[in-house]
């Protein structure tokens, strides 16, 4: 089966004049980088507001959000939310019927033993056996983020383990 290539764009990113094309629409400022595959950016201003400004002041403007965005970033800390042991950590979204997390980490057990024999393996949150697709479905919630996957001990999945960072040893 061929690998999709990620098509997802290149996030907006501090321009130079020569980096861009700035277009005035009805609601504001359409900015569209000359770099293939990175999002444009619509800034949200009266014509009145955006016809006193010059493309470079326009262009400004856009450089200072990008610098706030990343000033936002740096000094963000995330928390990941882990629901409790004994506590569901999936739900069934009533409006859609797709099963989402409950938290930010799922502890899982996996078993080359699925019930449906057309799936390689299955995943077990909560004693629920979910497909690979299923499993999928859930992480879609999270599309544009990262992930990290630690594998434990079946019976240790409950504990944060102690991650050492190195080049593994080979493998016979």
């Amino acid at each position: 089966m061929a690998r999709r290539r990620d098509v997802r764009p290149k996030k907006p990113y501090r321009a130079s004049p020569d980096q861009v094309r700035i277009t005035r629409g009805p609601n504001g400022p359409e900015i569209e980088y000359a770099e293939e595959n990175v999002s444009g950016v619509h800034l949200v201003m009266s014509p009145g507001e955006q016809a006193a400004l010059t493309d470079e002041q326009i262009l400004e403007i856009h450089n200072r959000c990008i610098d706030a965005q990343q000033a936002s970033r740096d000094t963000y800390e995330w928390v990941a939310l882990e629901v409790p042991p004994g506590t569901p950590q999936v739900k069934r979204d009533r409006r859609t019927g797709n099963i989402l997390p409950r938290g930010d980490v799922l502890r899982c057990r996996l078993t080359d033993c699925a019930a449906d024999e057309e799936d390689p393996v299955a995943i077990y949150i909560d004693d629920e056996e979910y497909t690979l697709r299923e499993f999928g479905q859930m992480l879609r919630m999270y599309a544009g983020w990262g992930m990290r996957v630690v594998f434990v001990p079946e019976d240790s999945v409950h504990e944060e383990p102690v991650i050492e960072v190195r080049k593994p040893k080979r493998r016979r």
